[in-house]
């Protein structure tokens, strides 16, 4: 049996390497934690020394890794969160995600480590969550950037991602886990691919290797969309905060009628589409999601 090596925090000269950045190989990072009310902990990534510029949220069957490239282009201090039940954040007993829970996770994180930060940006599943966090905790959310999400998603227009993530939870070998995640994210590369099994993975004794991320339970339909029955289309009516959607050039997850939808809603909405990018916009296309991101900031 052979065991794969894995530092969290050395695979940063990877990503530098990748995308040619002209920034030191090892960035300041930490790894914090935060107790919930309840005994669950939050974990967190905080890039770079002082108050953190933005709060960034995964996608579901994802962690704060997702945006390593990113923070490294940007080289501002960020707060990148650990959604429950994934990365190193607590697994709740009940199994159950939905946005609005999670959002109250969320701020609790926020006020503990980012209490200044009003800029979030969430990506999919992180959208949604983002989406419950500016409107129940309103004064934590200035400027929300939902990343390739908006309320207009439907299990049909996600399948592709679900059907990836509702897959097999566990693998013979590491080889057999990075086949199976290149046939699914045809618009990654490979070495990209590989370090973020590296982090949203481990290798057990027995030499075999599962997802971190809670599968305990099966969800009803897709995870991504599961929250109260909550008109969410209505809340982007009631948002007092500044919108901007990051739509990915190739993927079908946001379609014309949601951009649409969105523009009739909120019509100071700020749309970009980024060339190239599925769904995850930020392992996609980085460096495109990084000069987005300089502009807000």
């Amino acid at each position: 049996m052979t065991r794969v090596h894995y530092d969290e925090f050395g695979l940063f000269h990877e990503n530098v390497a990748e995308f040619d950045l002209s920034v030191e190989p090892q960035p300041t990072v930490l790894r914090e934690s935060v107790t919930l009310a309840d005994g669950r902990t939050m974990s967190a990534l905080r890039w770079g020394v002082g108050e953190p510029s933005a709060v960034l949220l995964h996608g579901g069957g994802q962690n704060a890794h997702t945006w390593d490239t990113v923070a490294l282009a940007l080289g501002v201090p960020l707060l990148a969160i650990d959604l429950p039940g994934h990365g190193h954040s607590s697994w709740r007993d009940d199994g159950q995600y939905d946005v609005e829970s999670m959002a109250d996770d969320v701020a609790t994180v926020i006020g503990a480590l980012a209490p200044s930060t009003r800029l979030v940006v969430g990506m999919s599943l992180g959208g949604l969550t983002s989406l419950a966090l500016a409107l129940r905790h309103p004064a934590l959310v200035e400027t929300l950037v939902l990343v390739d999400i908006t309320p207009g998603v439907t299990p049909t227009k996600v399948k592709a991602v679900t059907d990836f993530i509702n897959g097999p939870q566990a693998f013979a070998s590491f080889d057999d886990l990075l086949q199976r995640t290149i046939e699914h994210n045809p618009t990654r590369s490979v070495s990209s691919l590989r370090r973020g099994i590296l982090h949203n993975a481990r290798q057990l004794e027995d030499g075999s290797w599962e997802w971190r991320y809670d599968r305990r339970k099966a969800r009803e339909g897709n995870h991504e969309v599961s929250s109260s029955a909550r008109d969410w289309w209505s809340v982007i009516d009631a948002l007092a905060c500044r919108l901007v959607l990051v739509r990915g050039g190739v993927s079908p997850v946001v379609d014309d009628d949601d951009v649409a939808e969105l523009r009739r809603r909120r019509p100071d909405a700020i749309v970009h589409v980024v060339d190239g990018a599925g769904h995850s916009v930020q392992g996609d296309q980085p460096l495109a999601m990084a000069a987005l991101l300089r502009g807000l900031l």
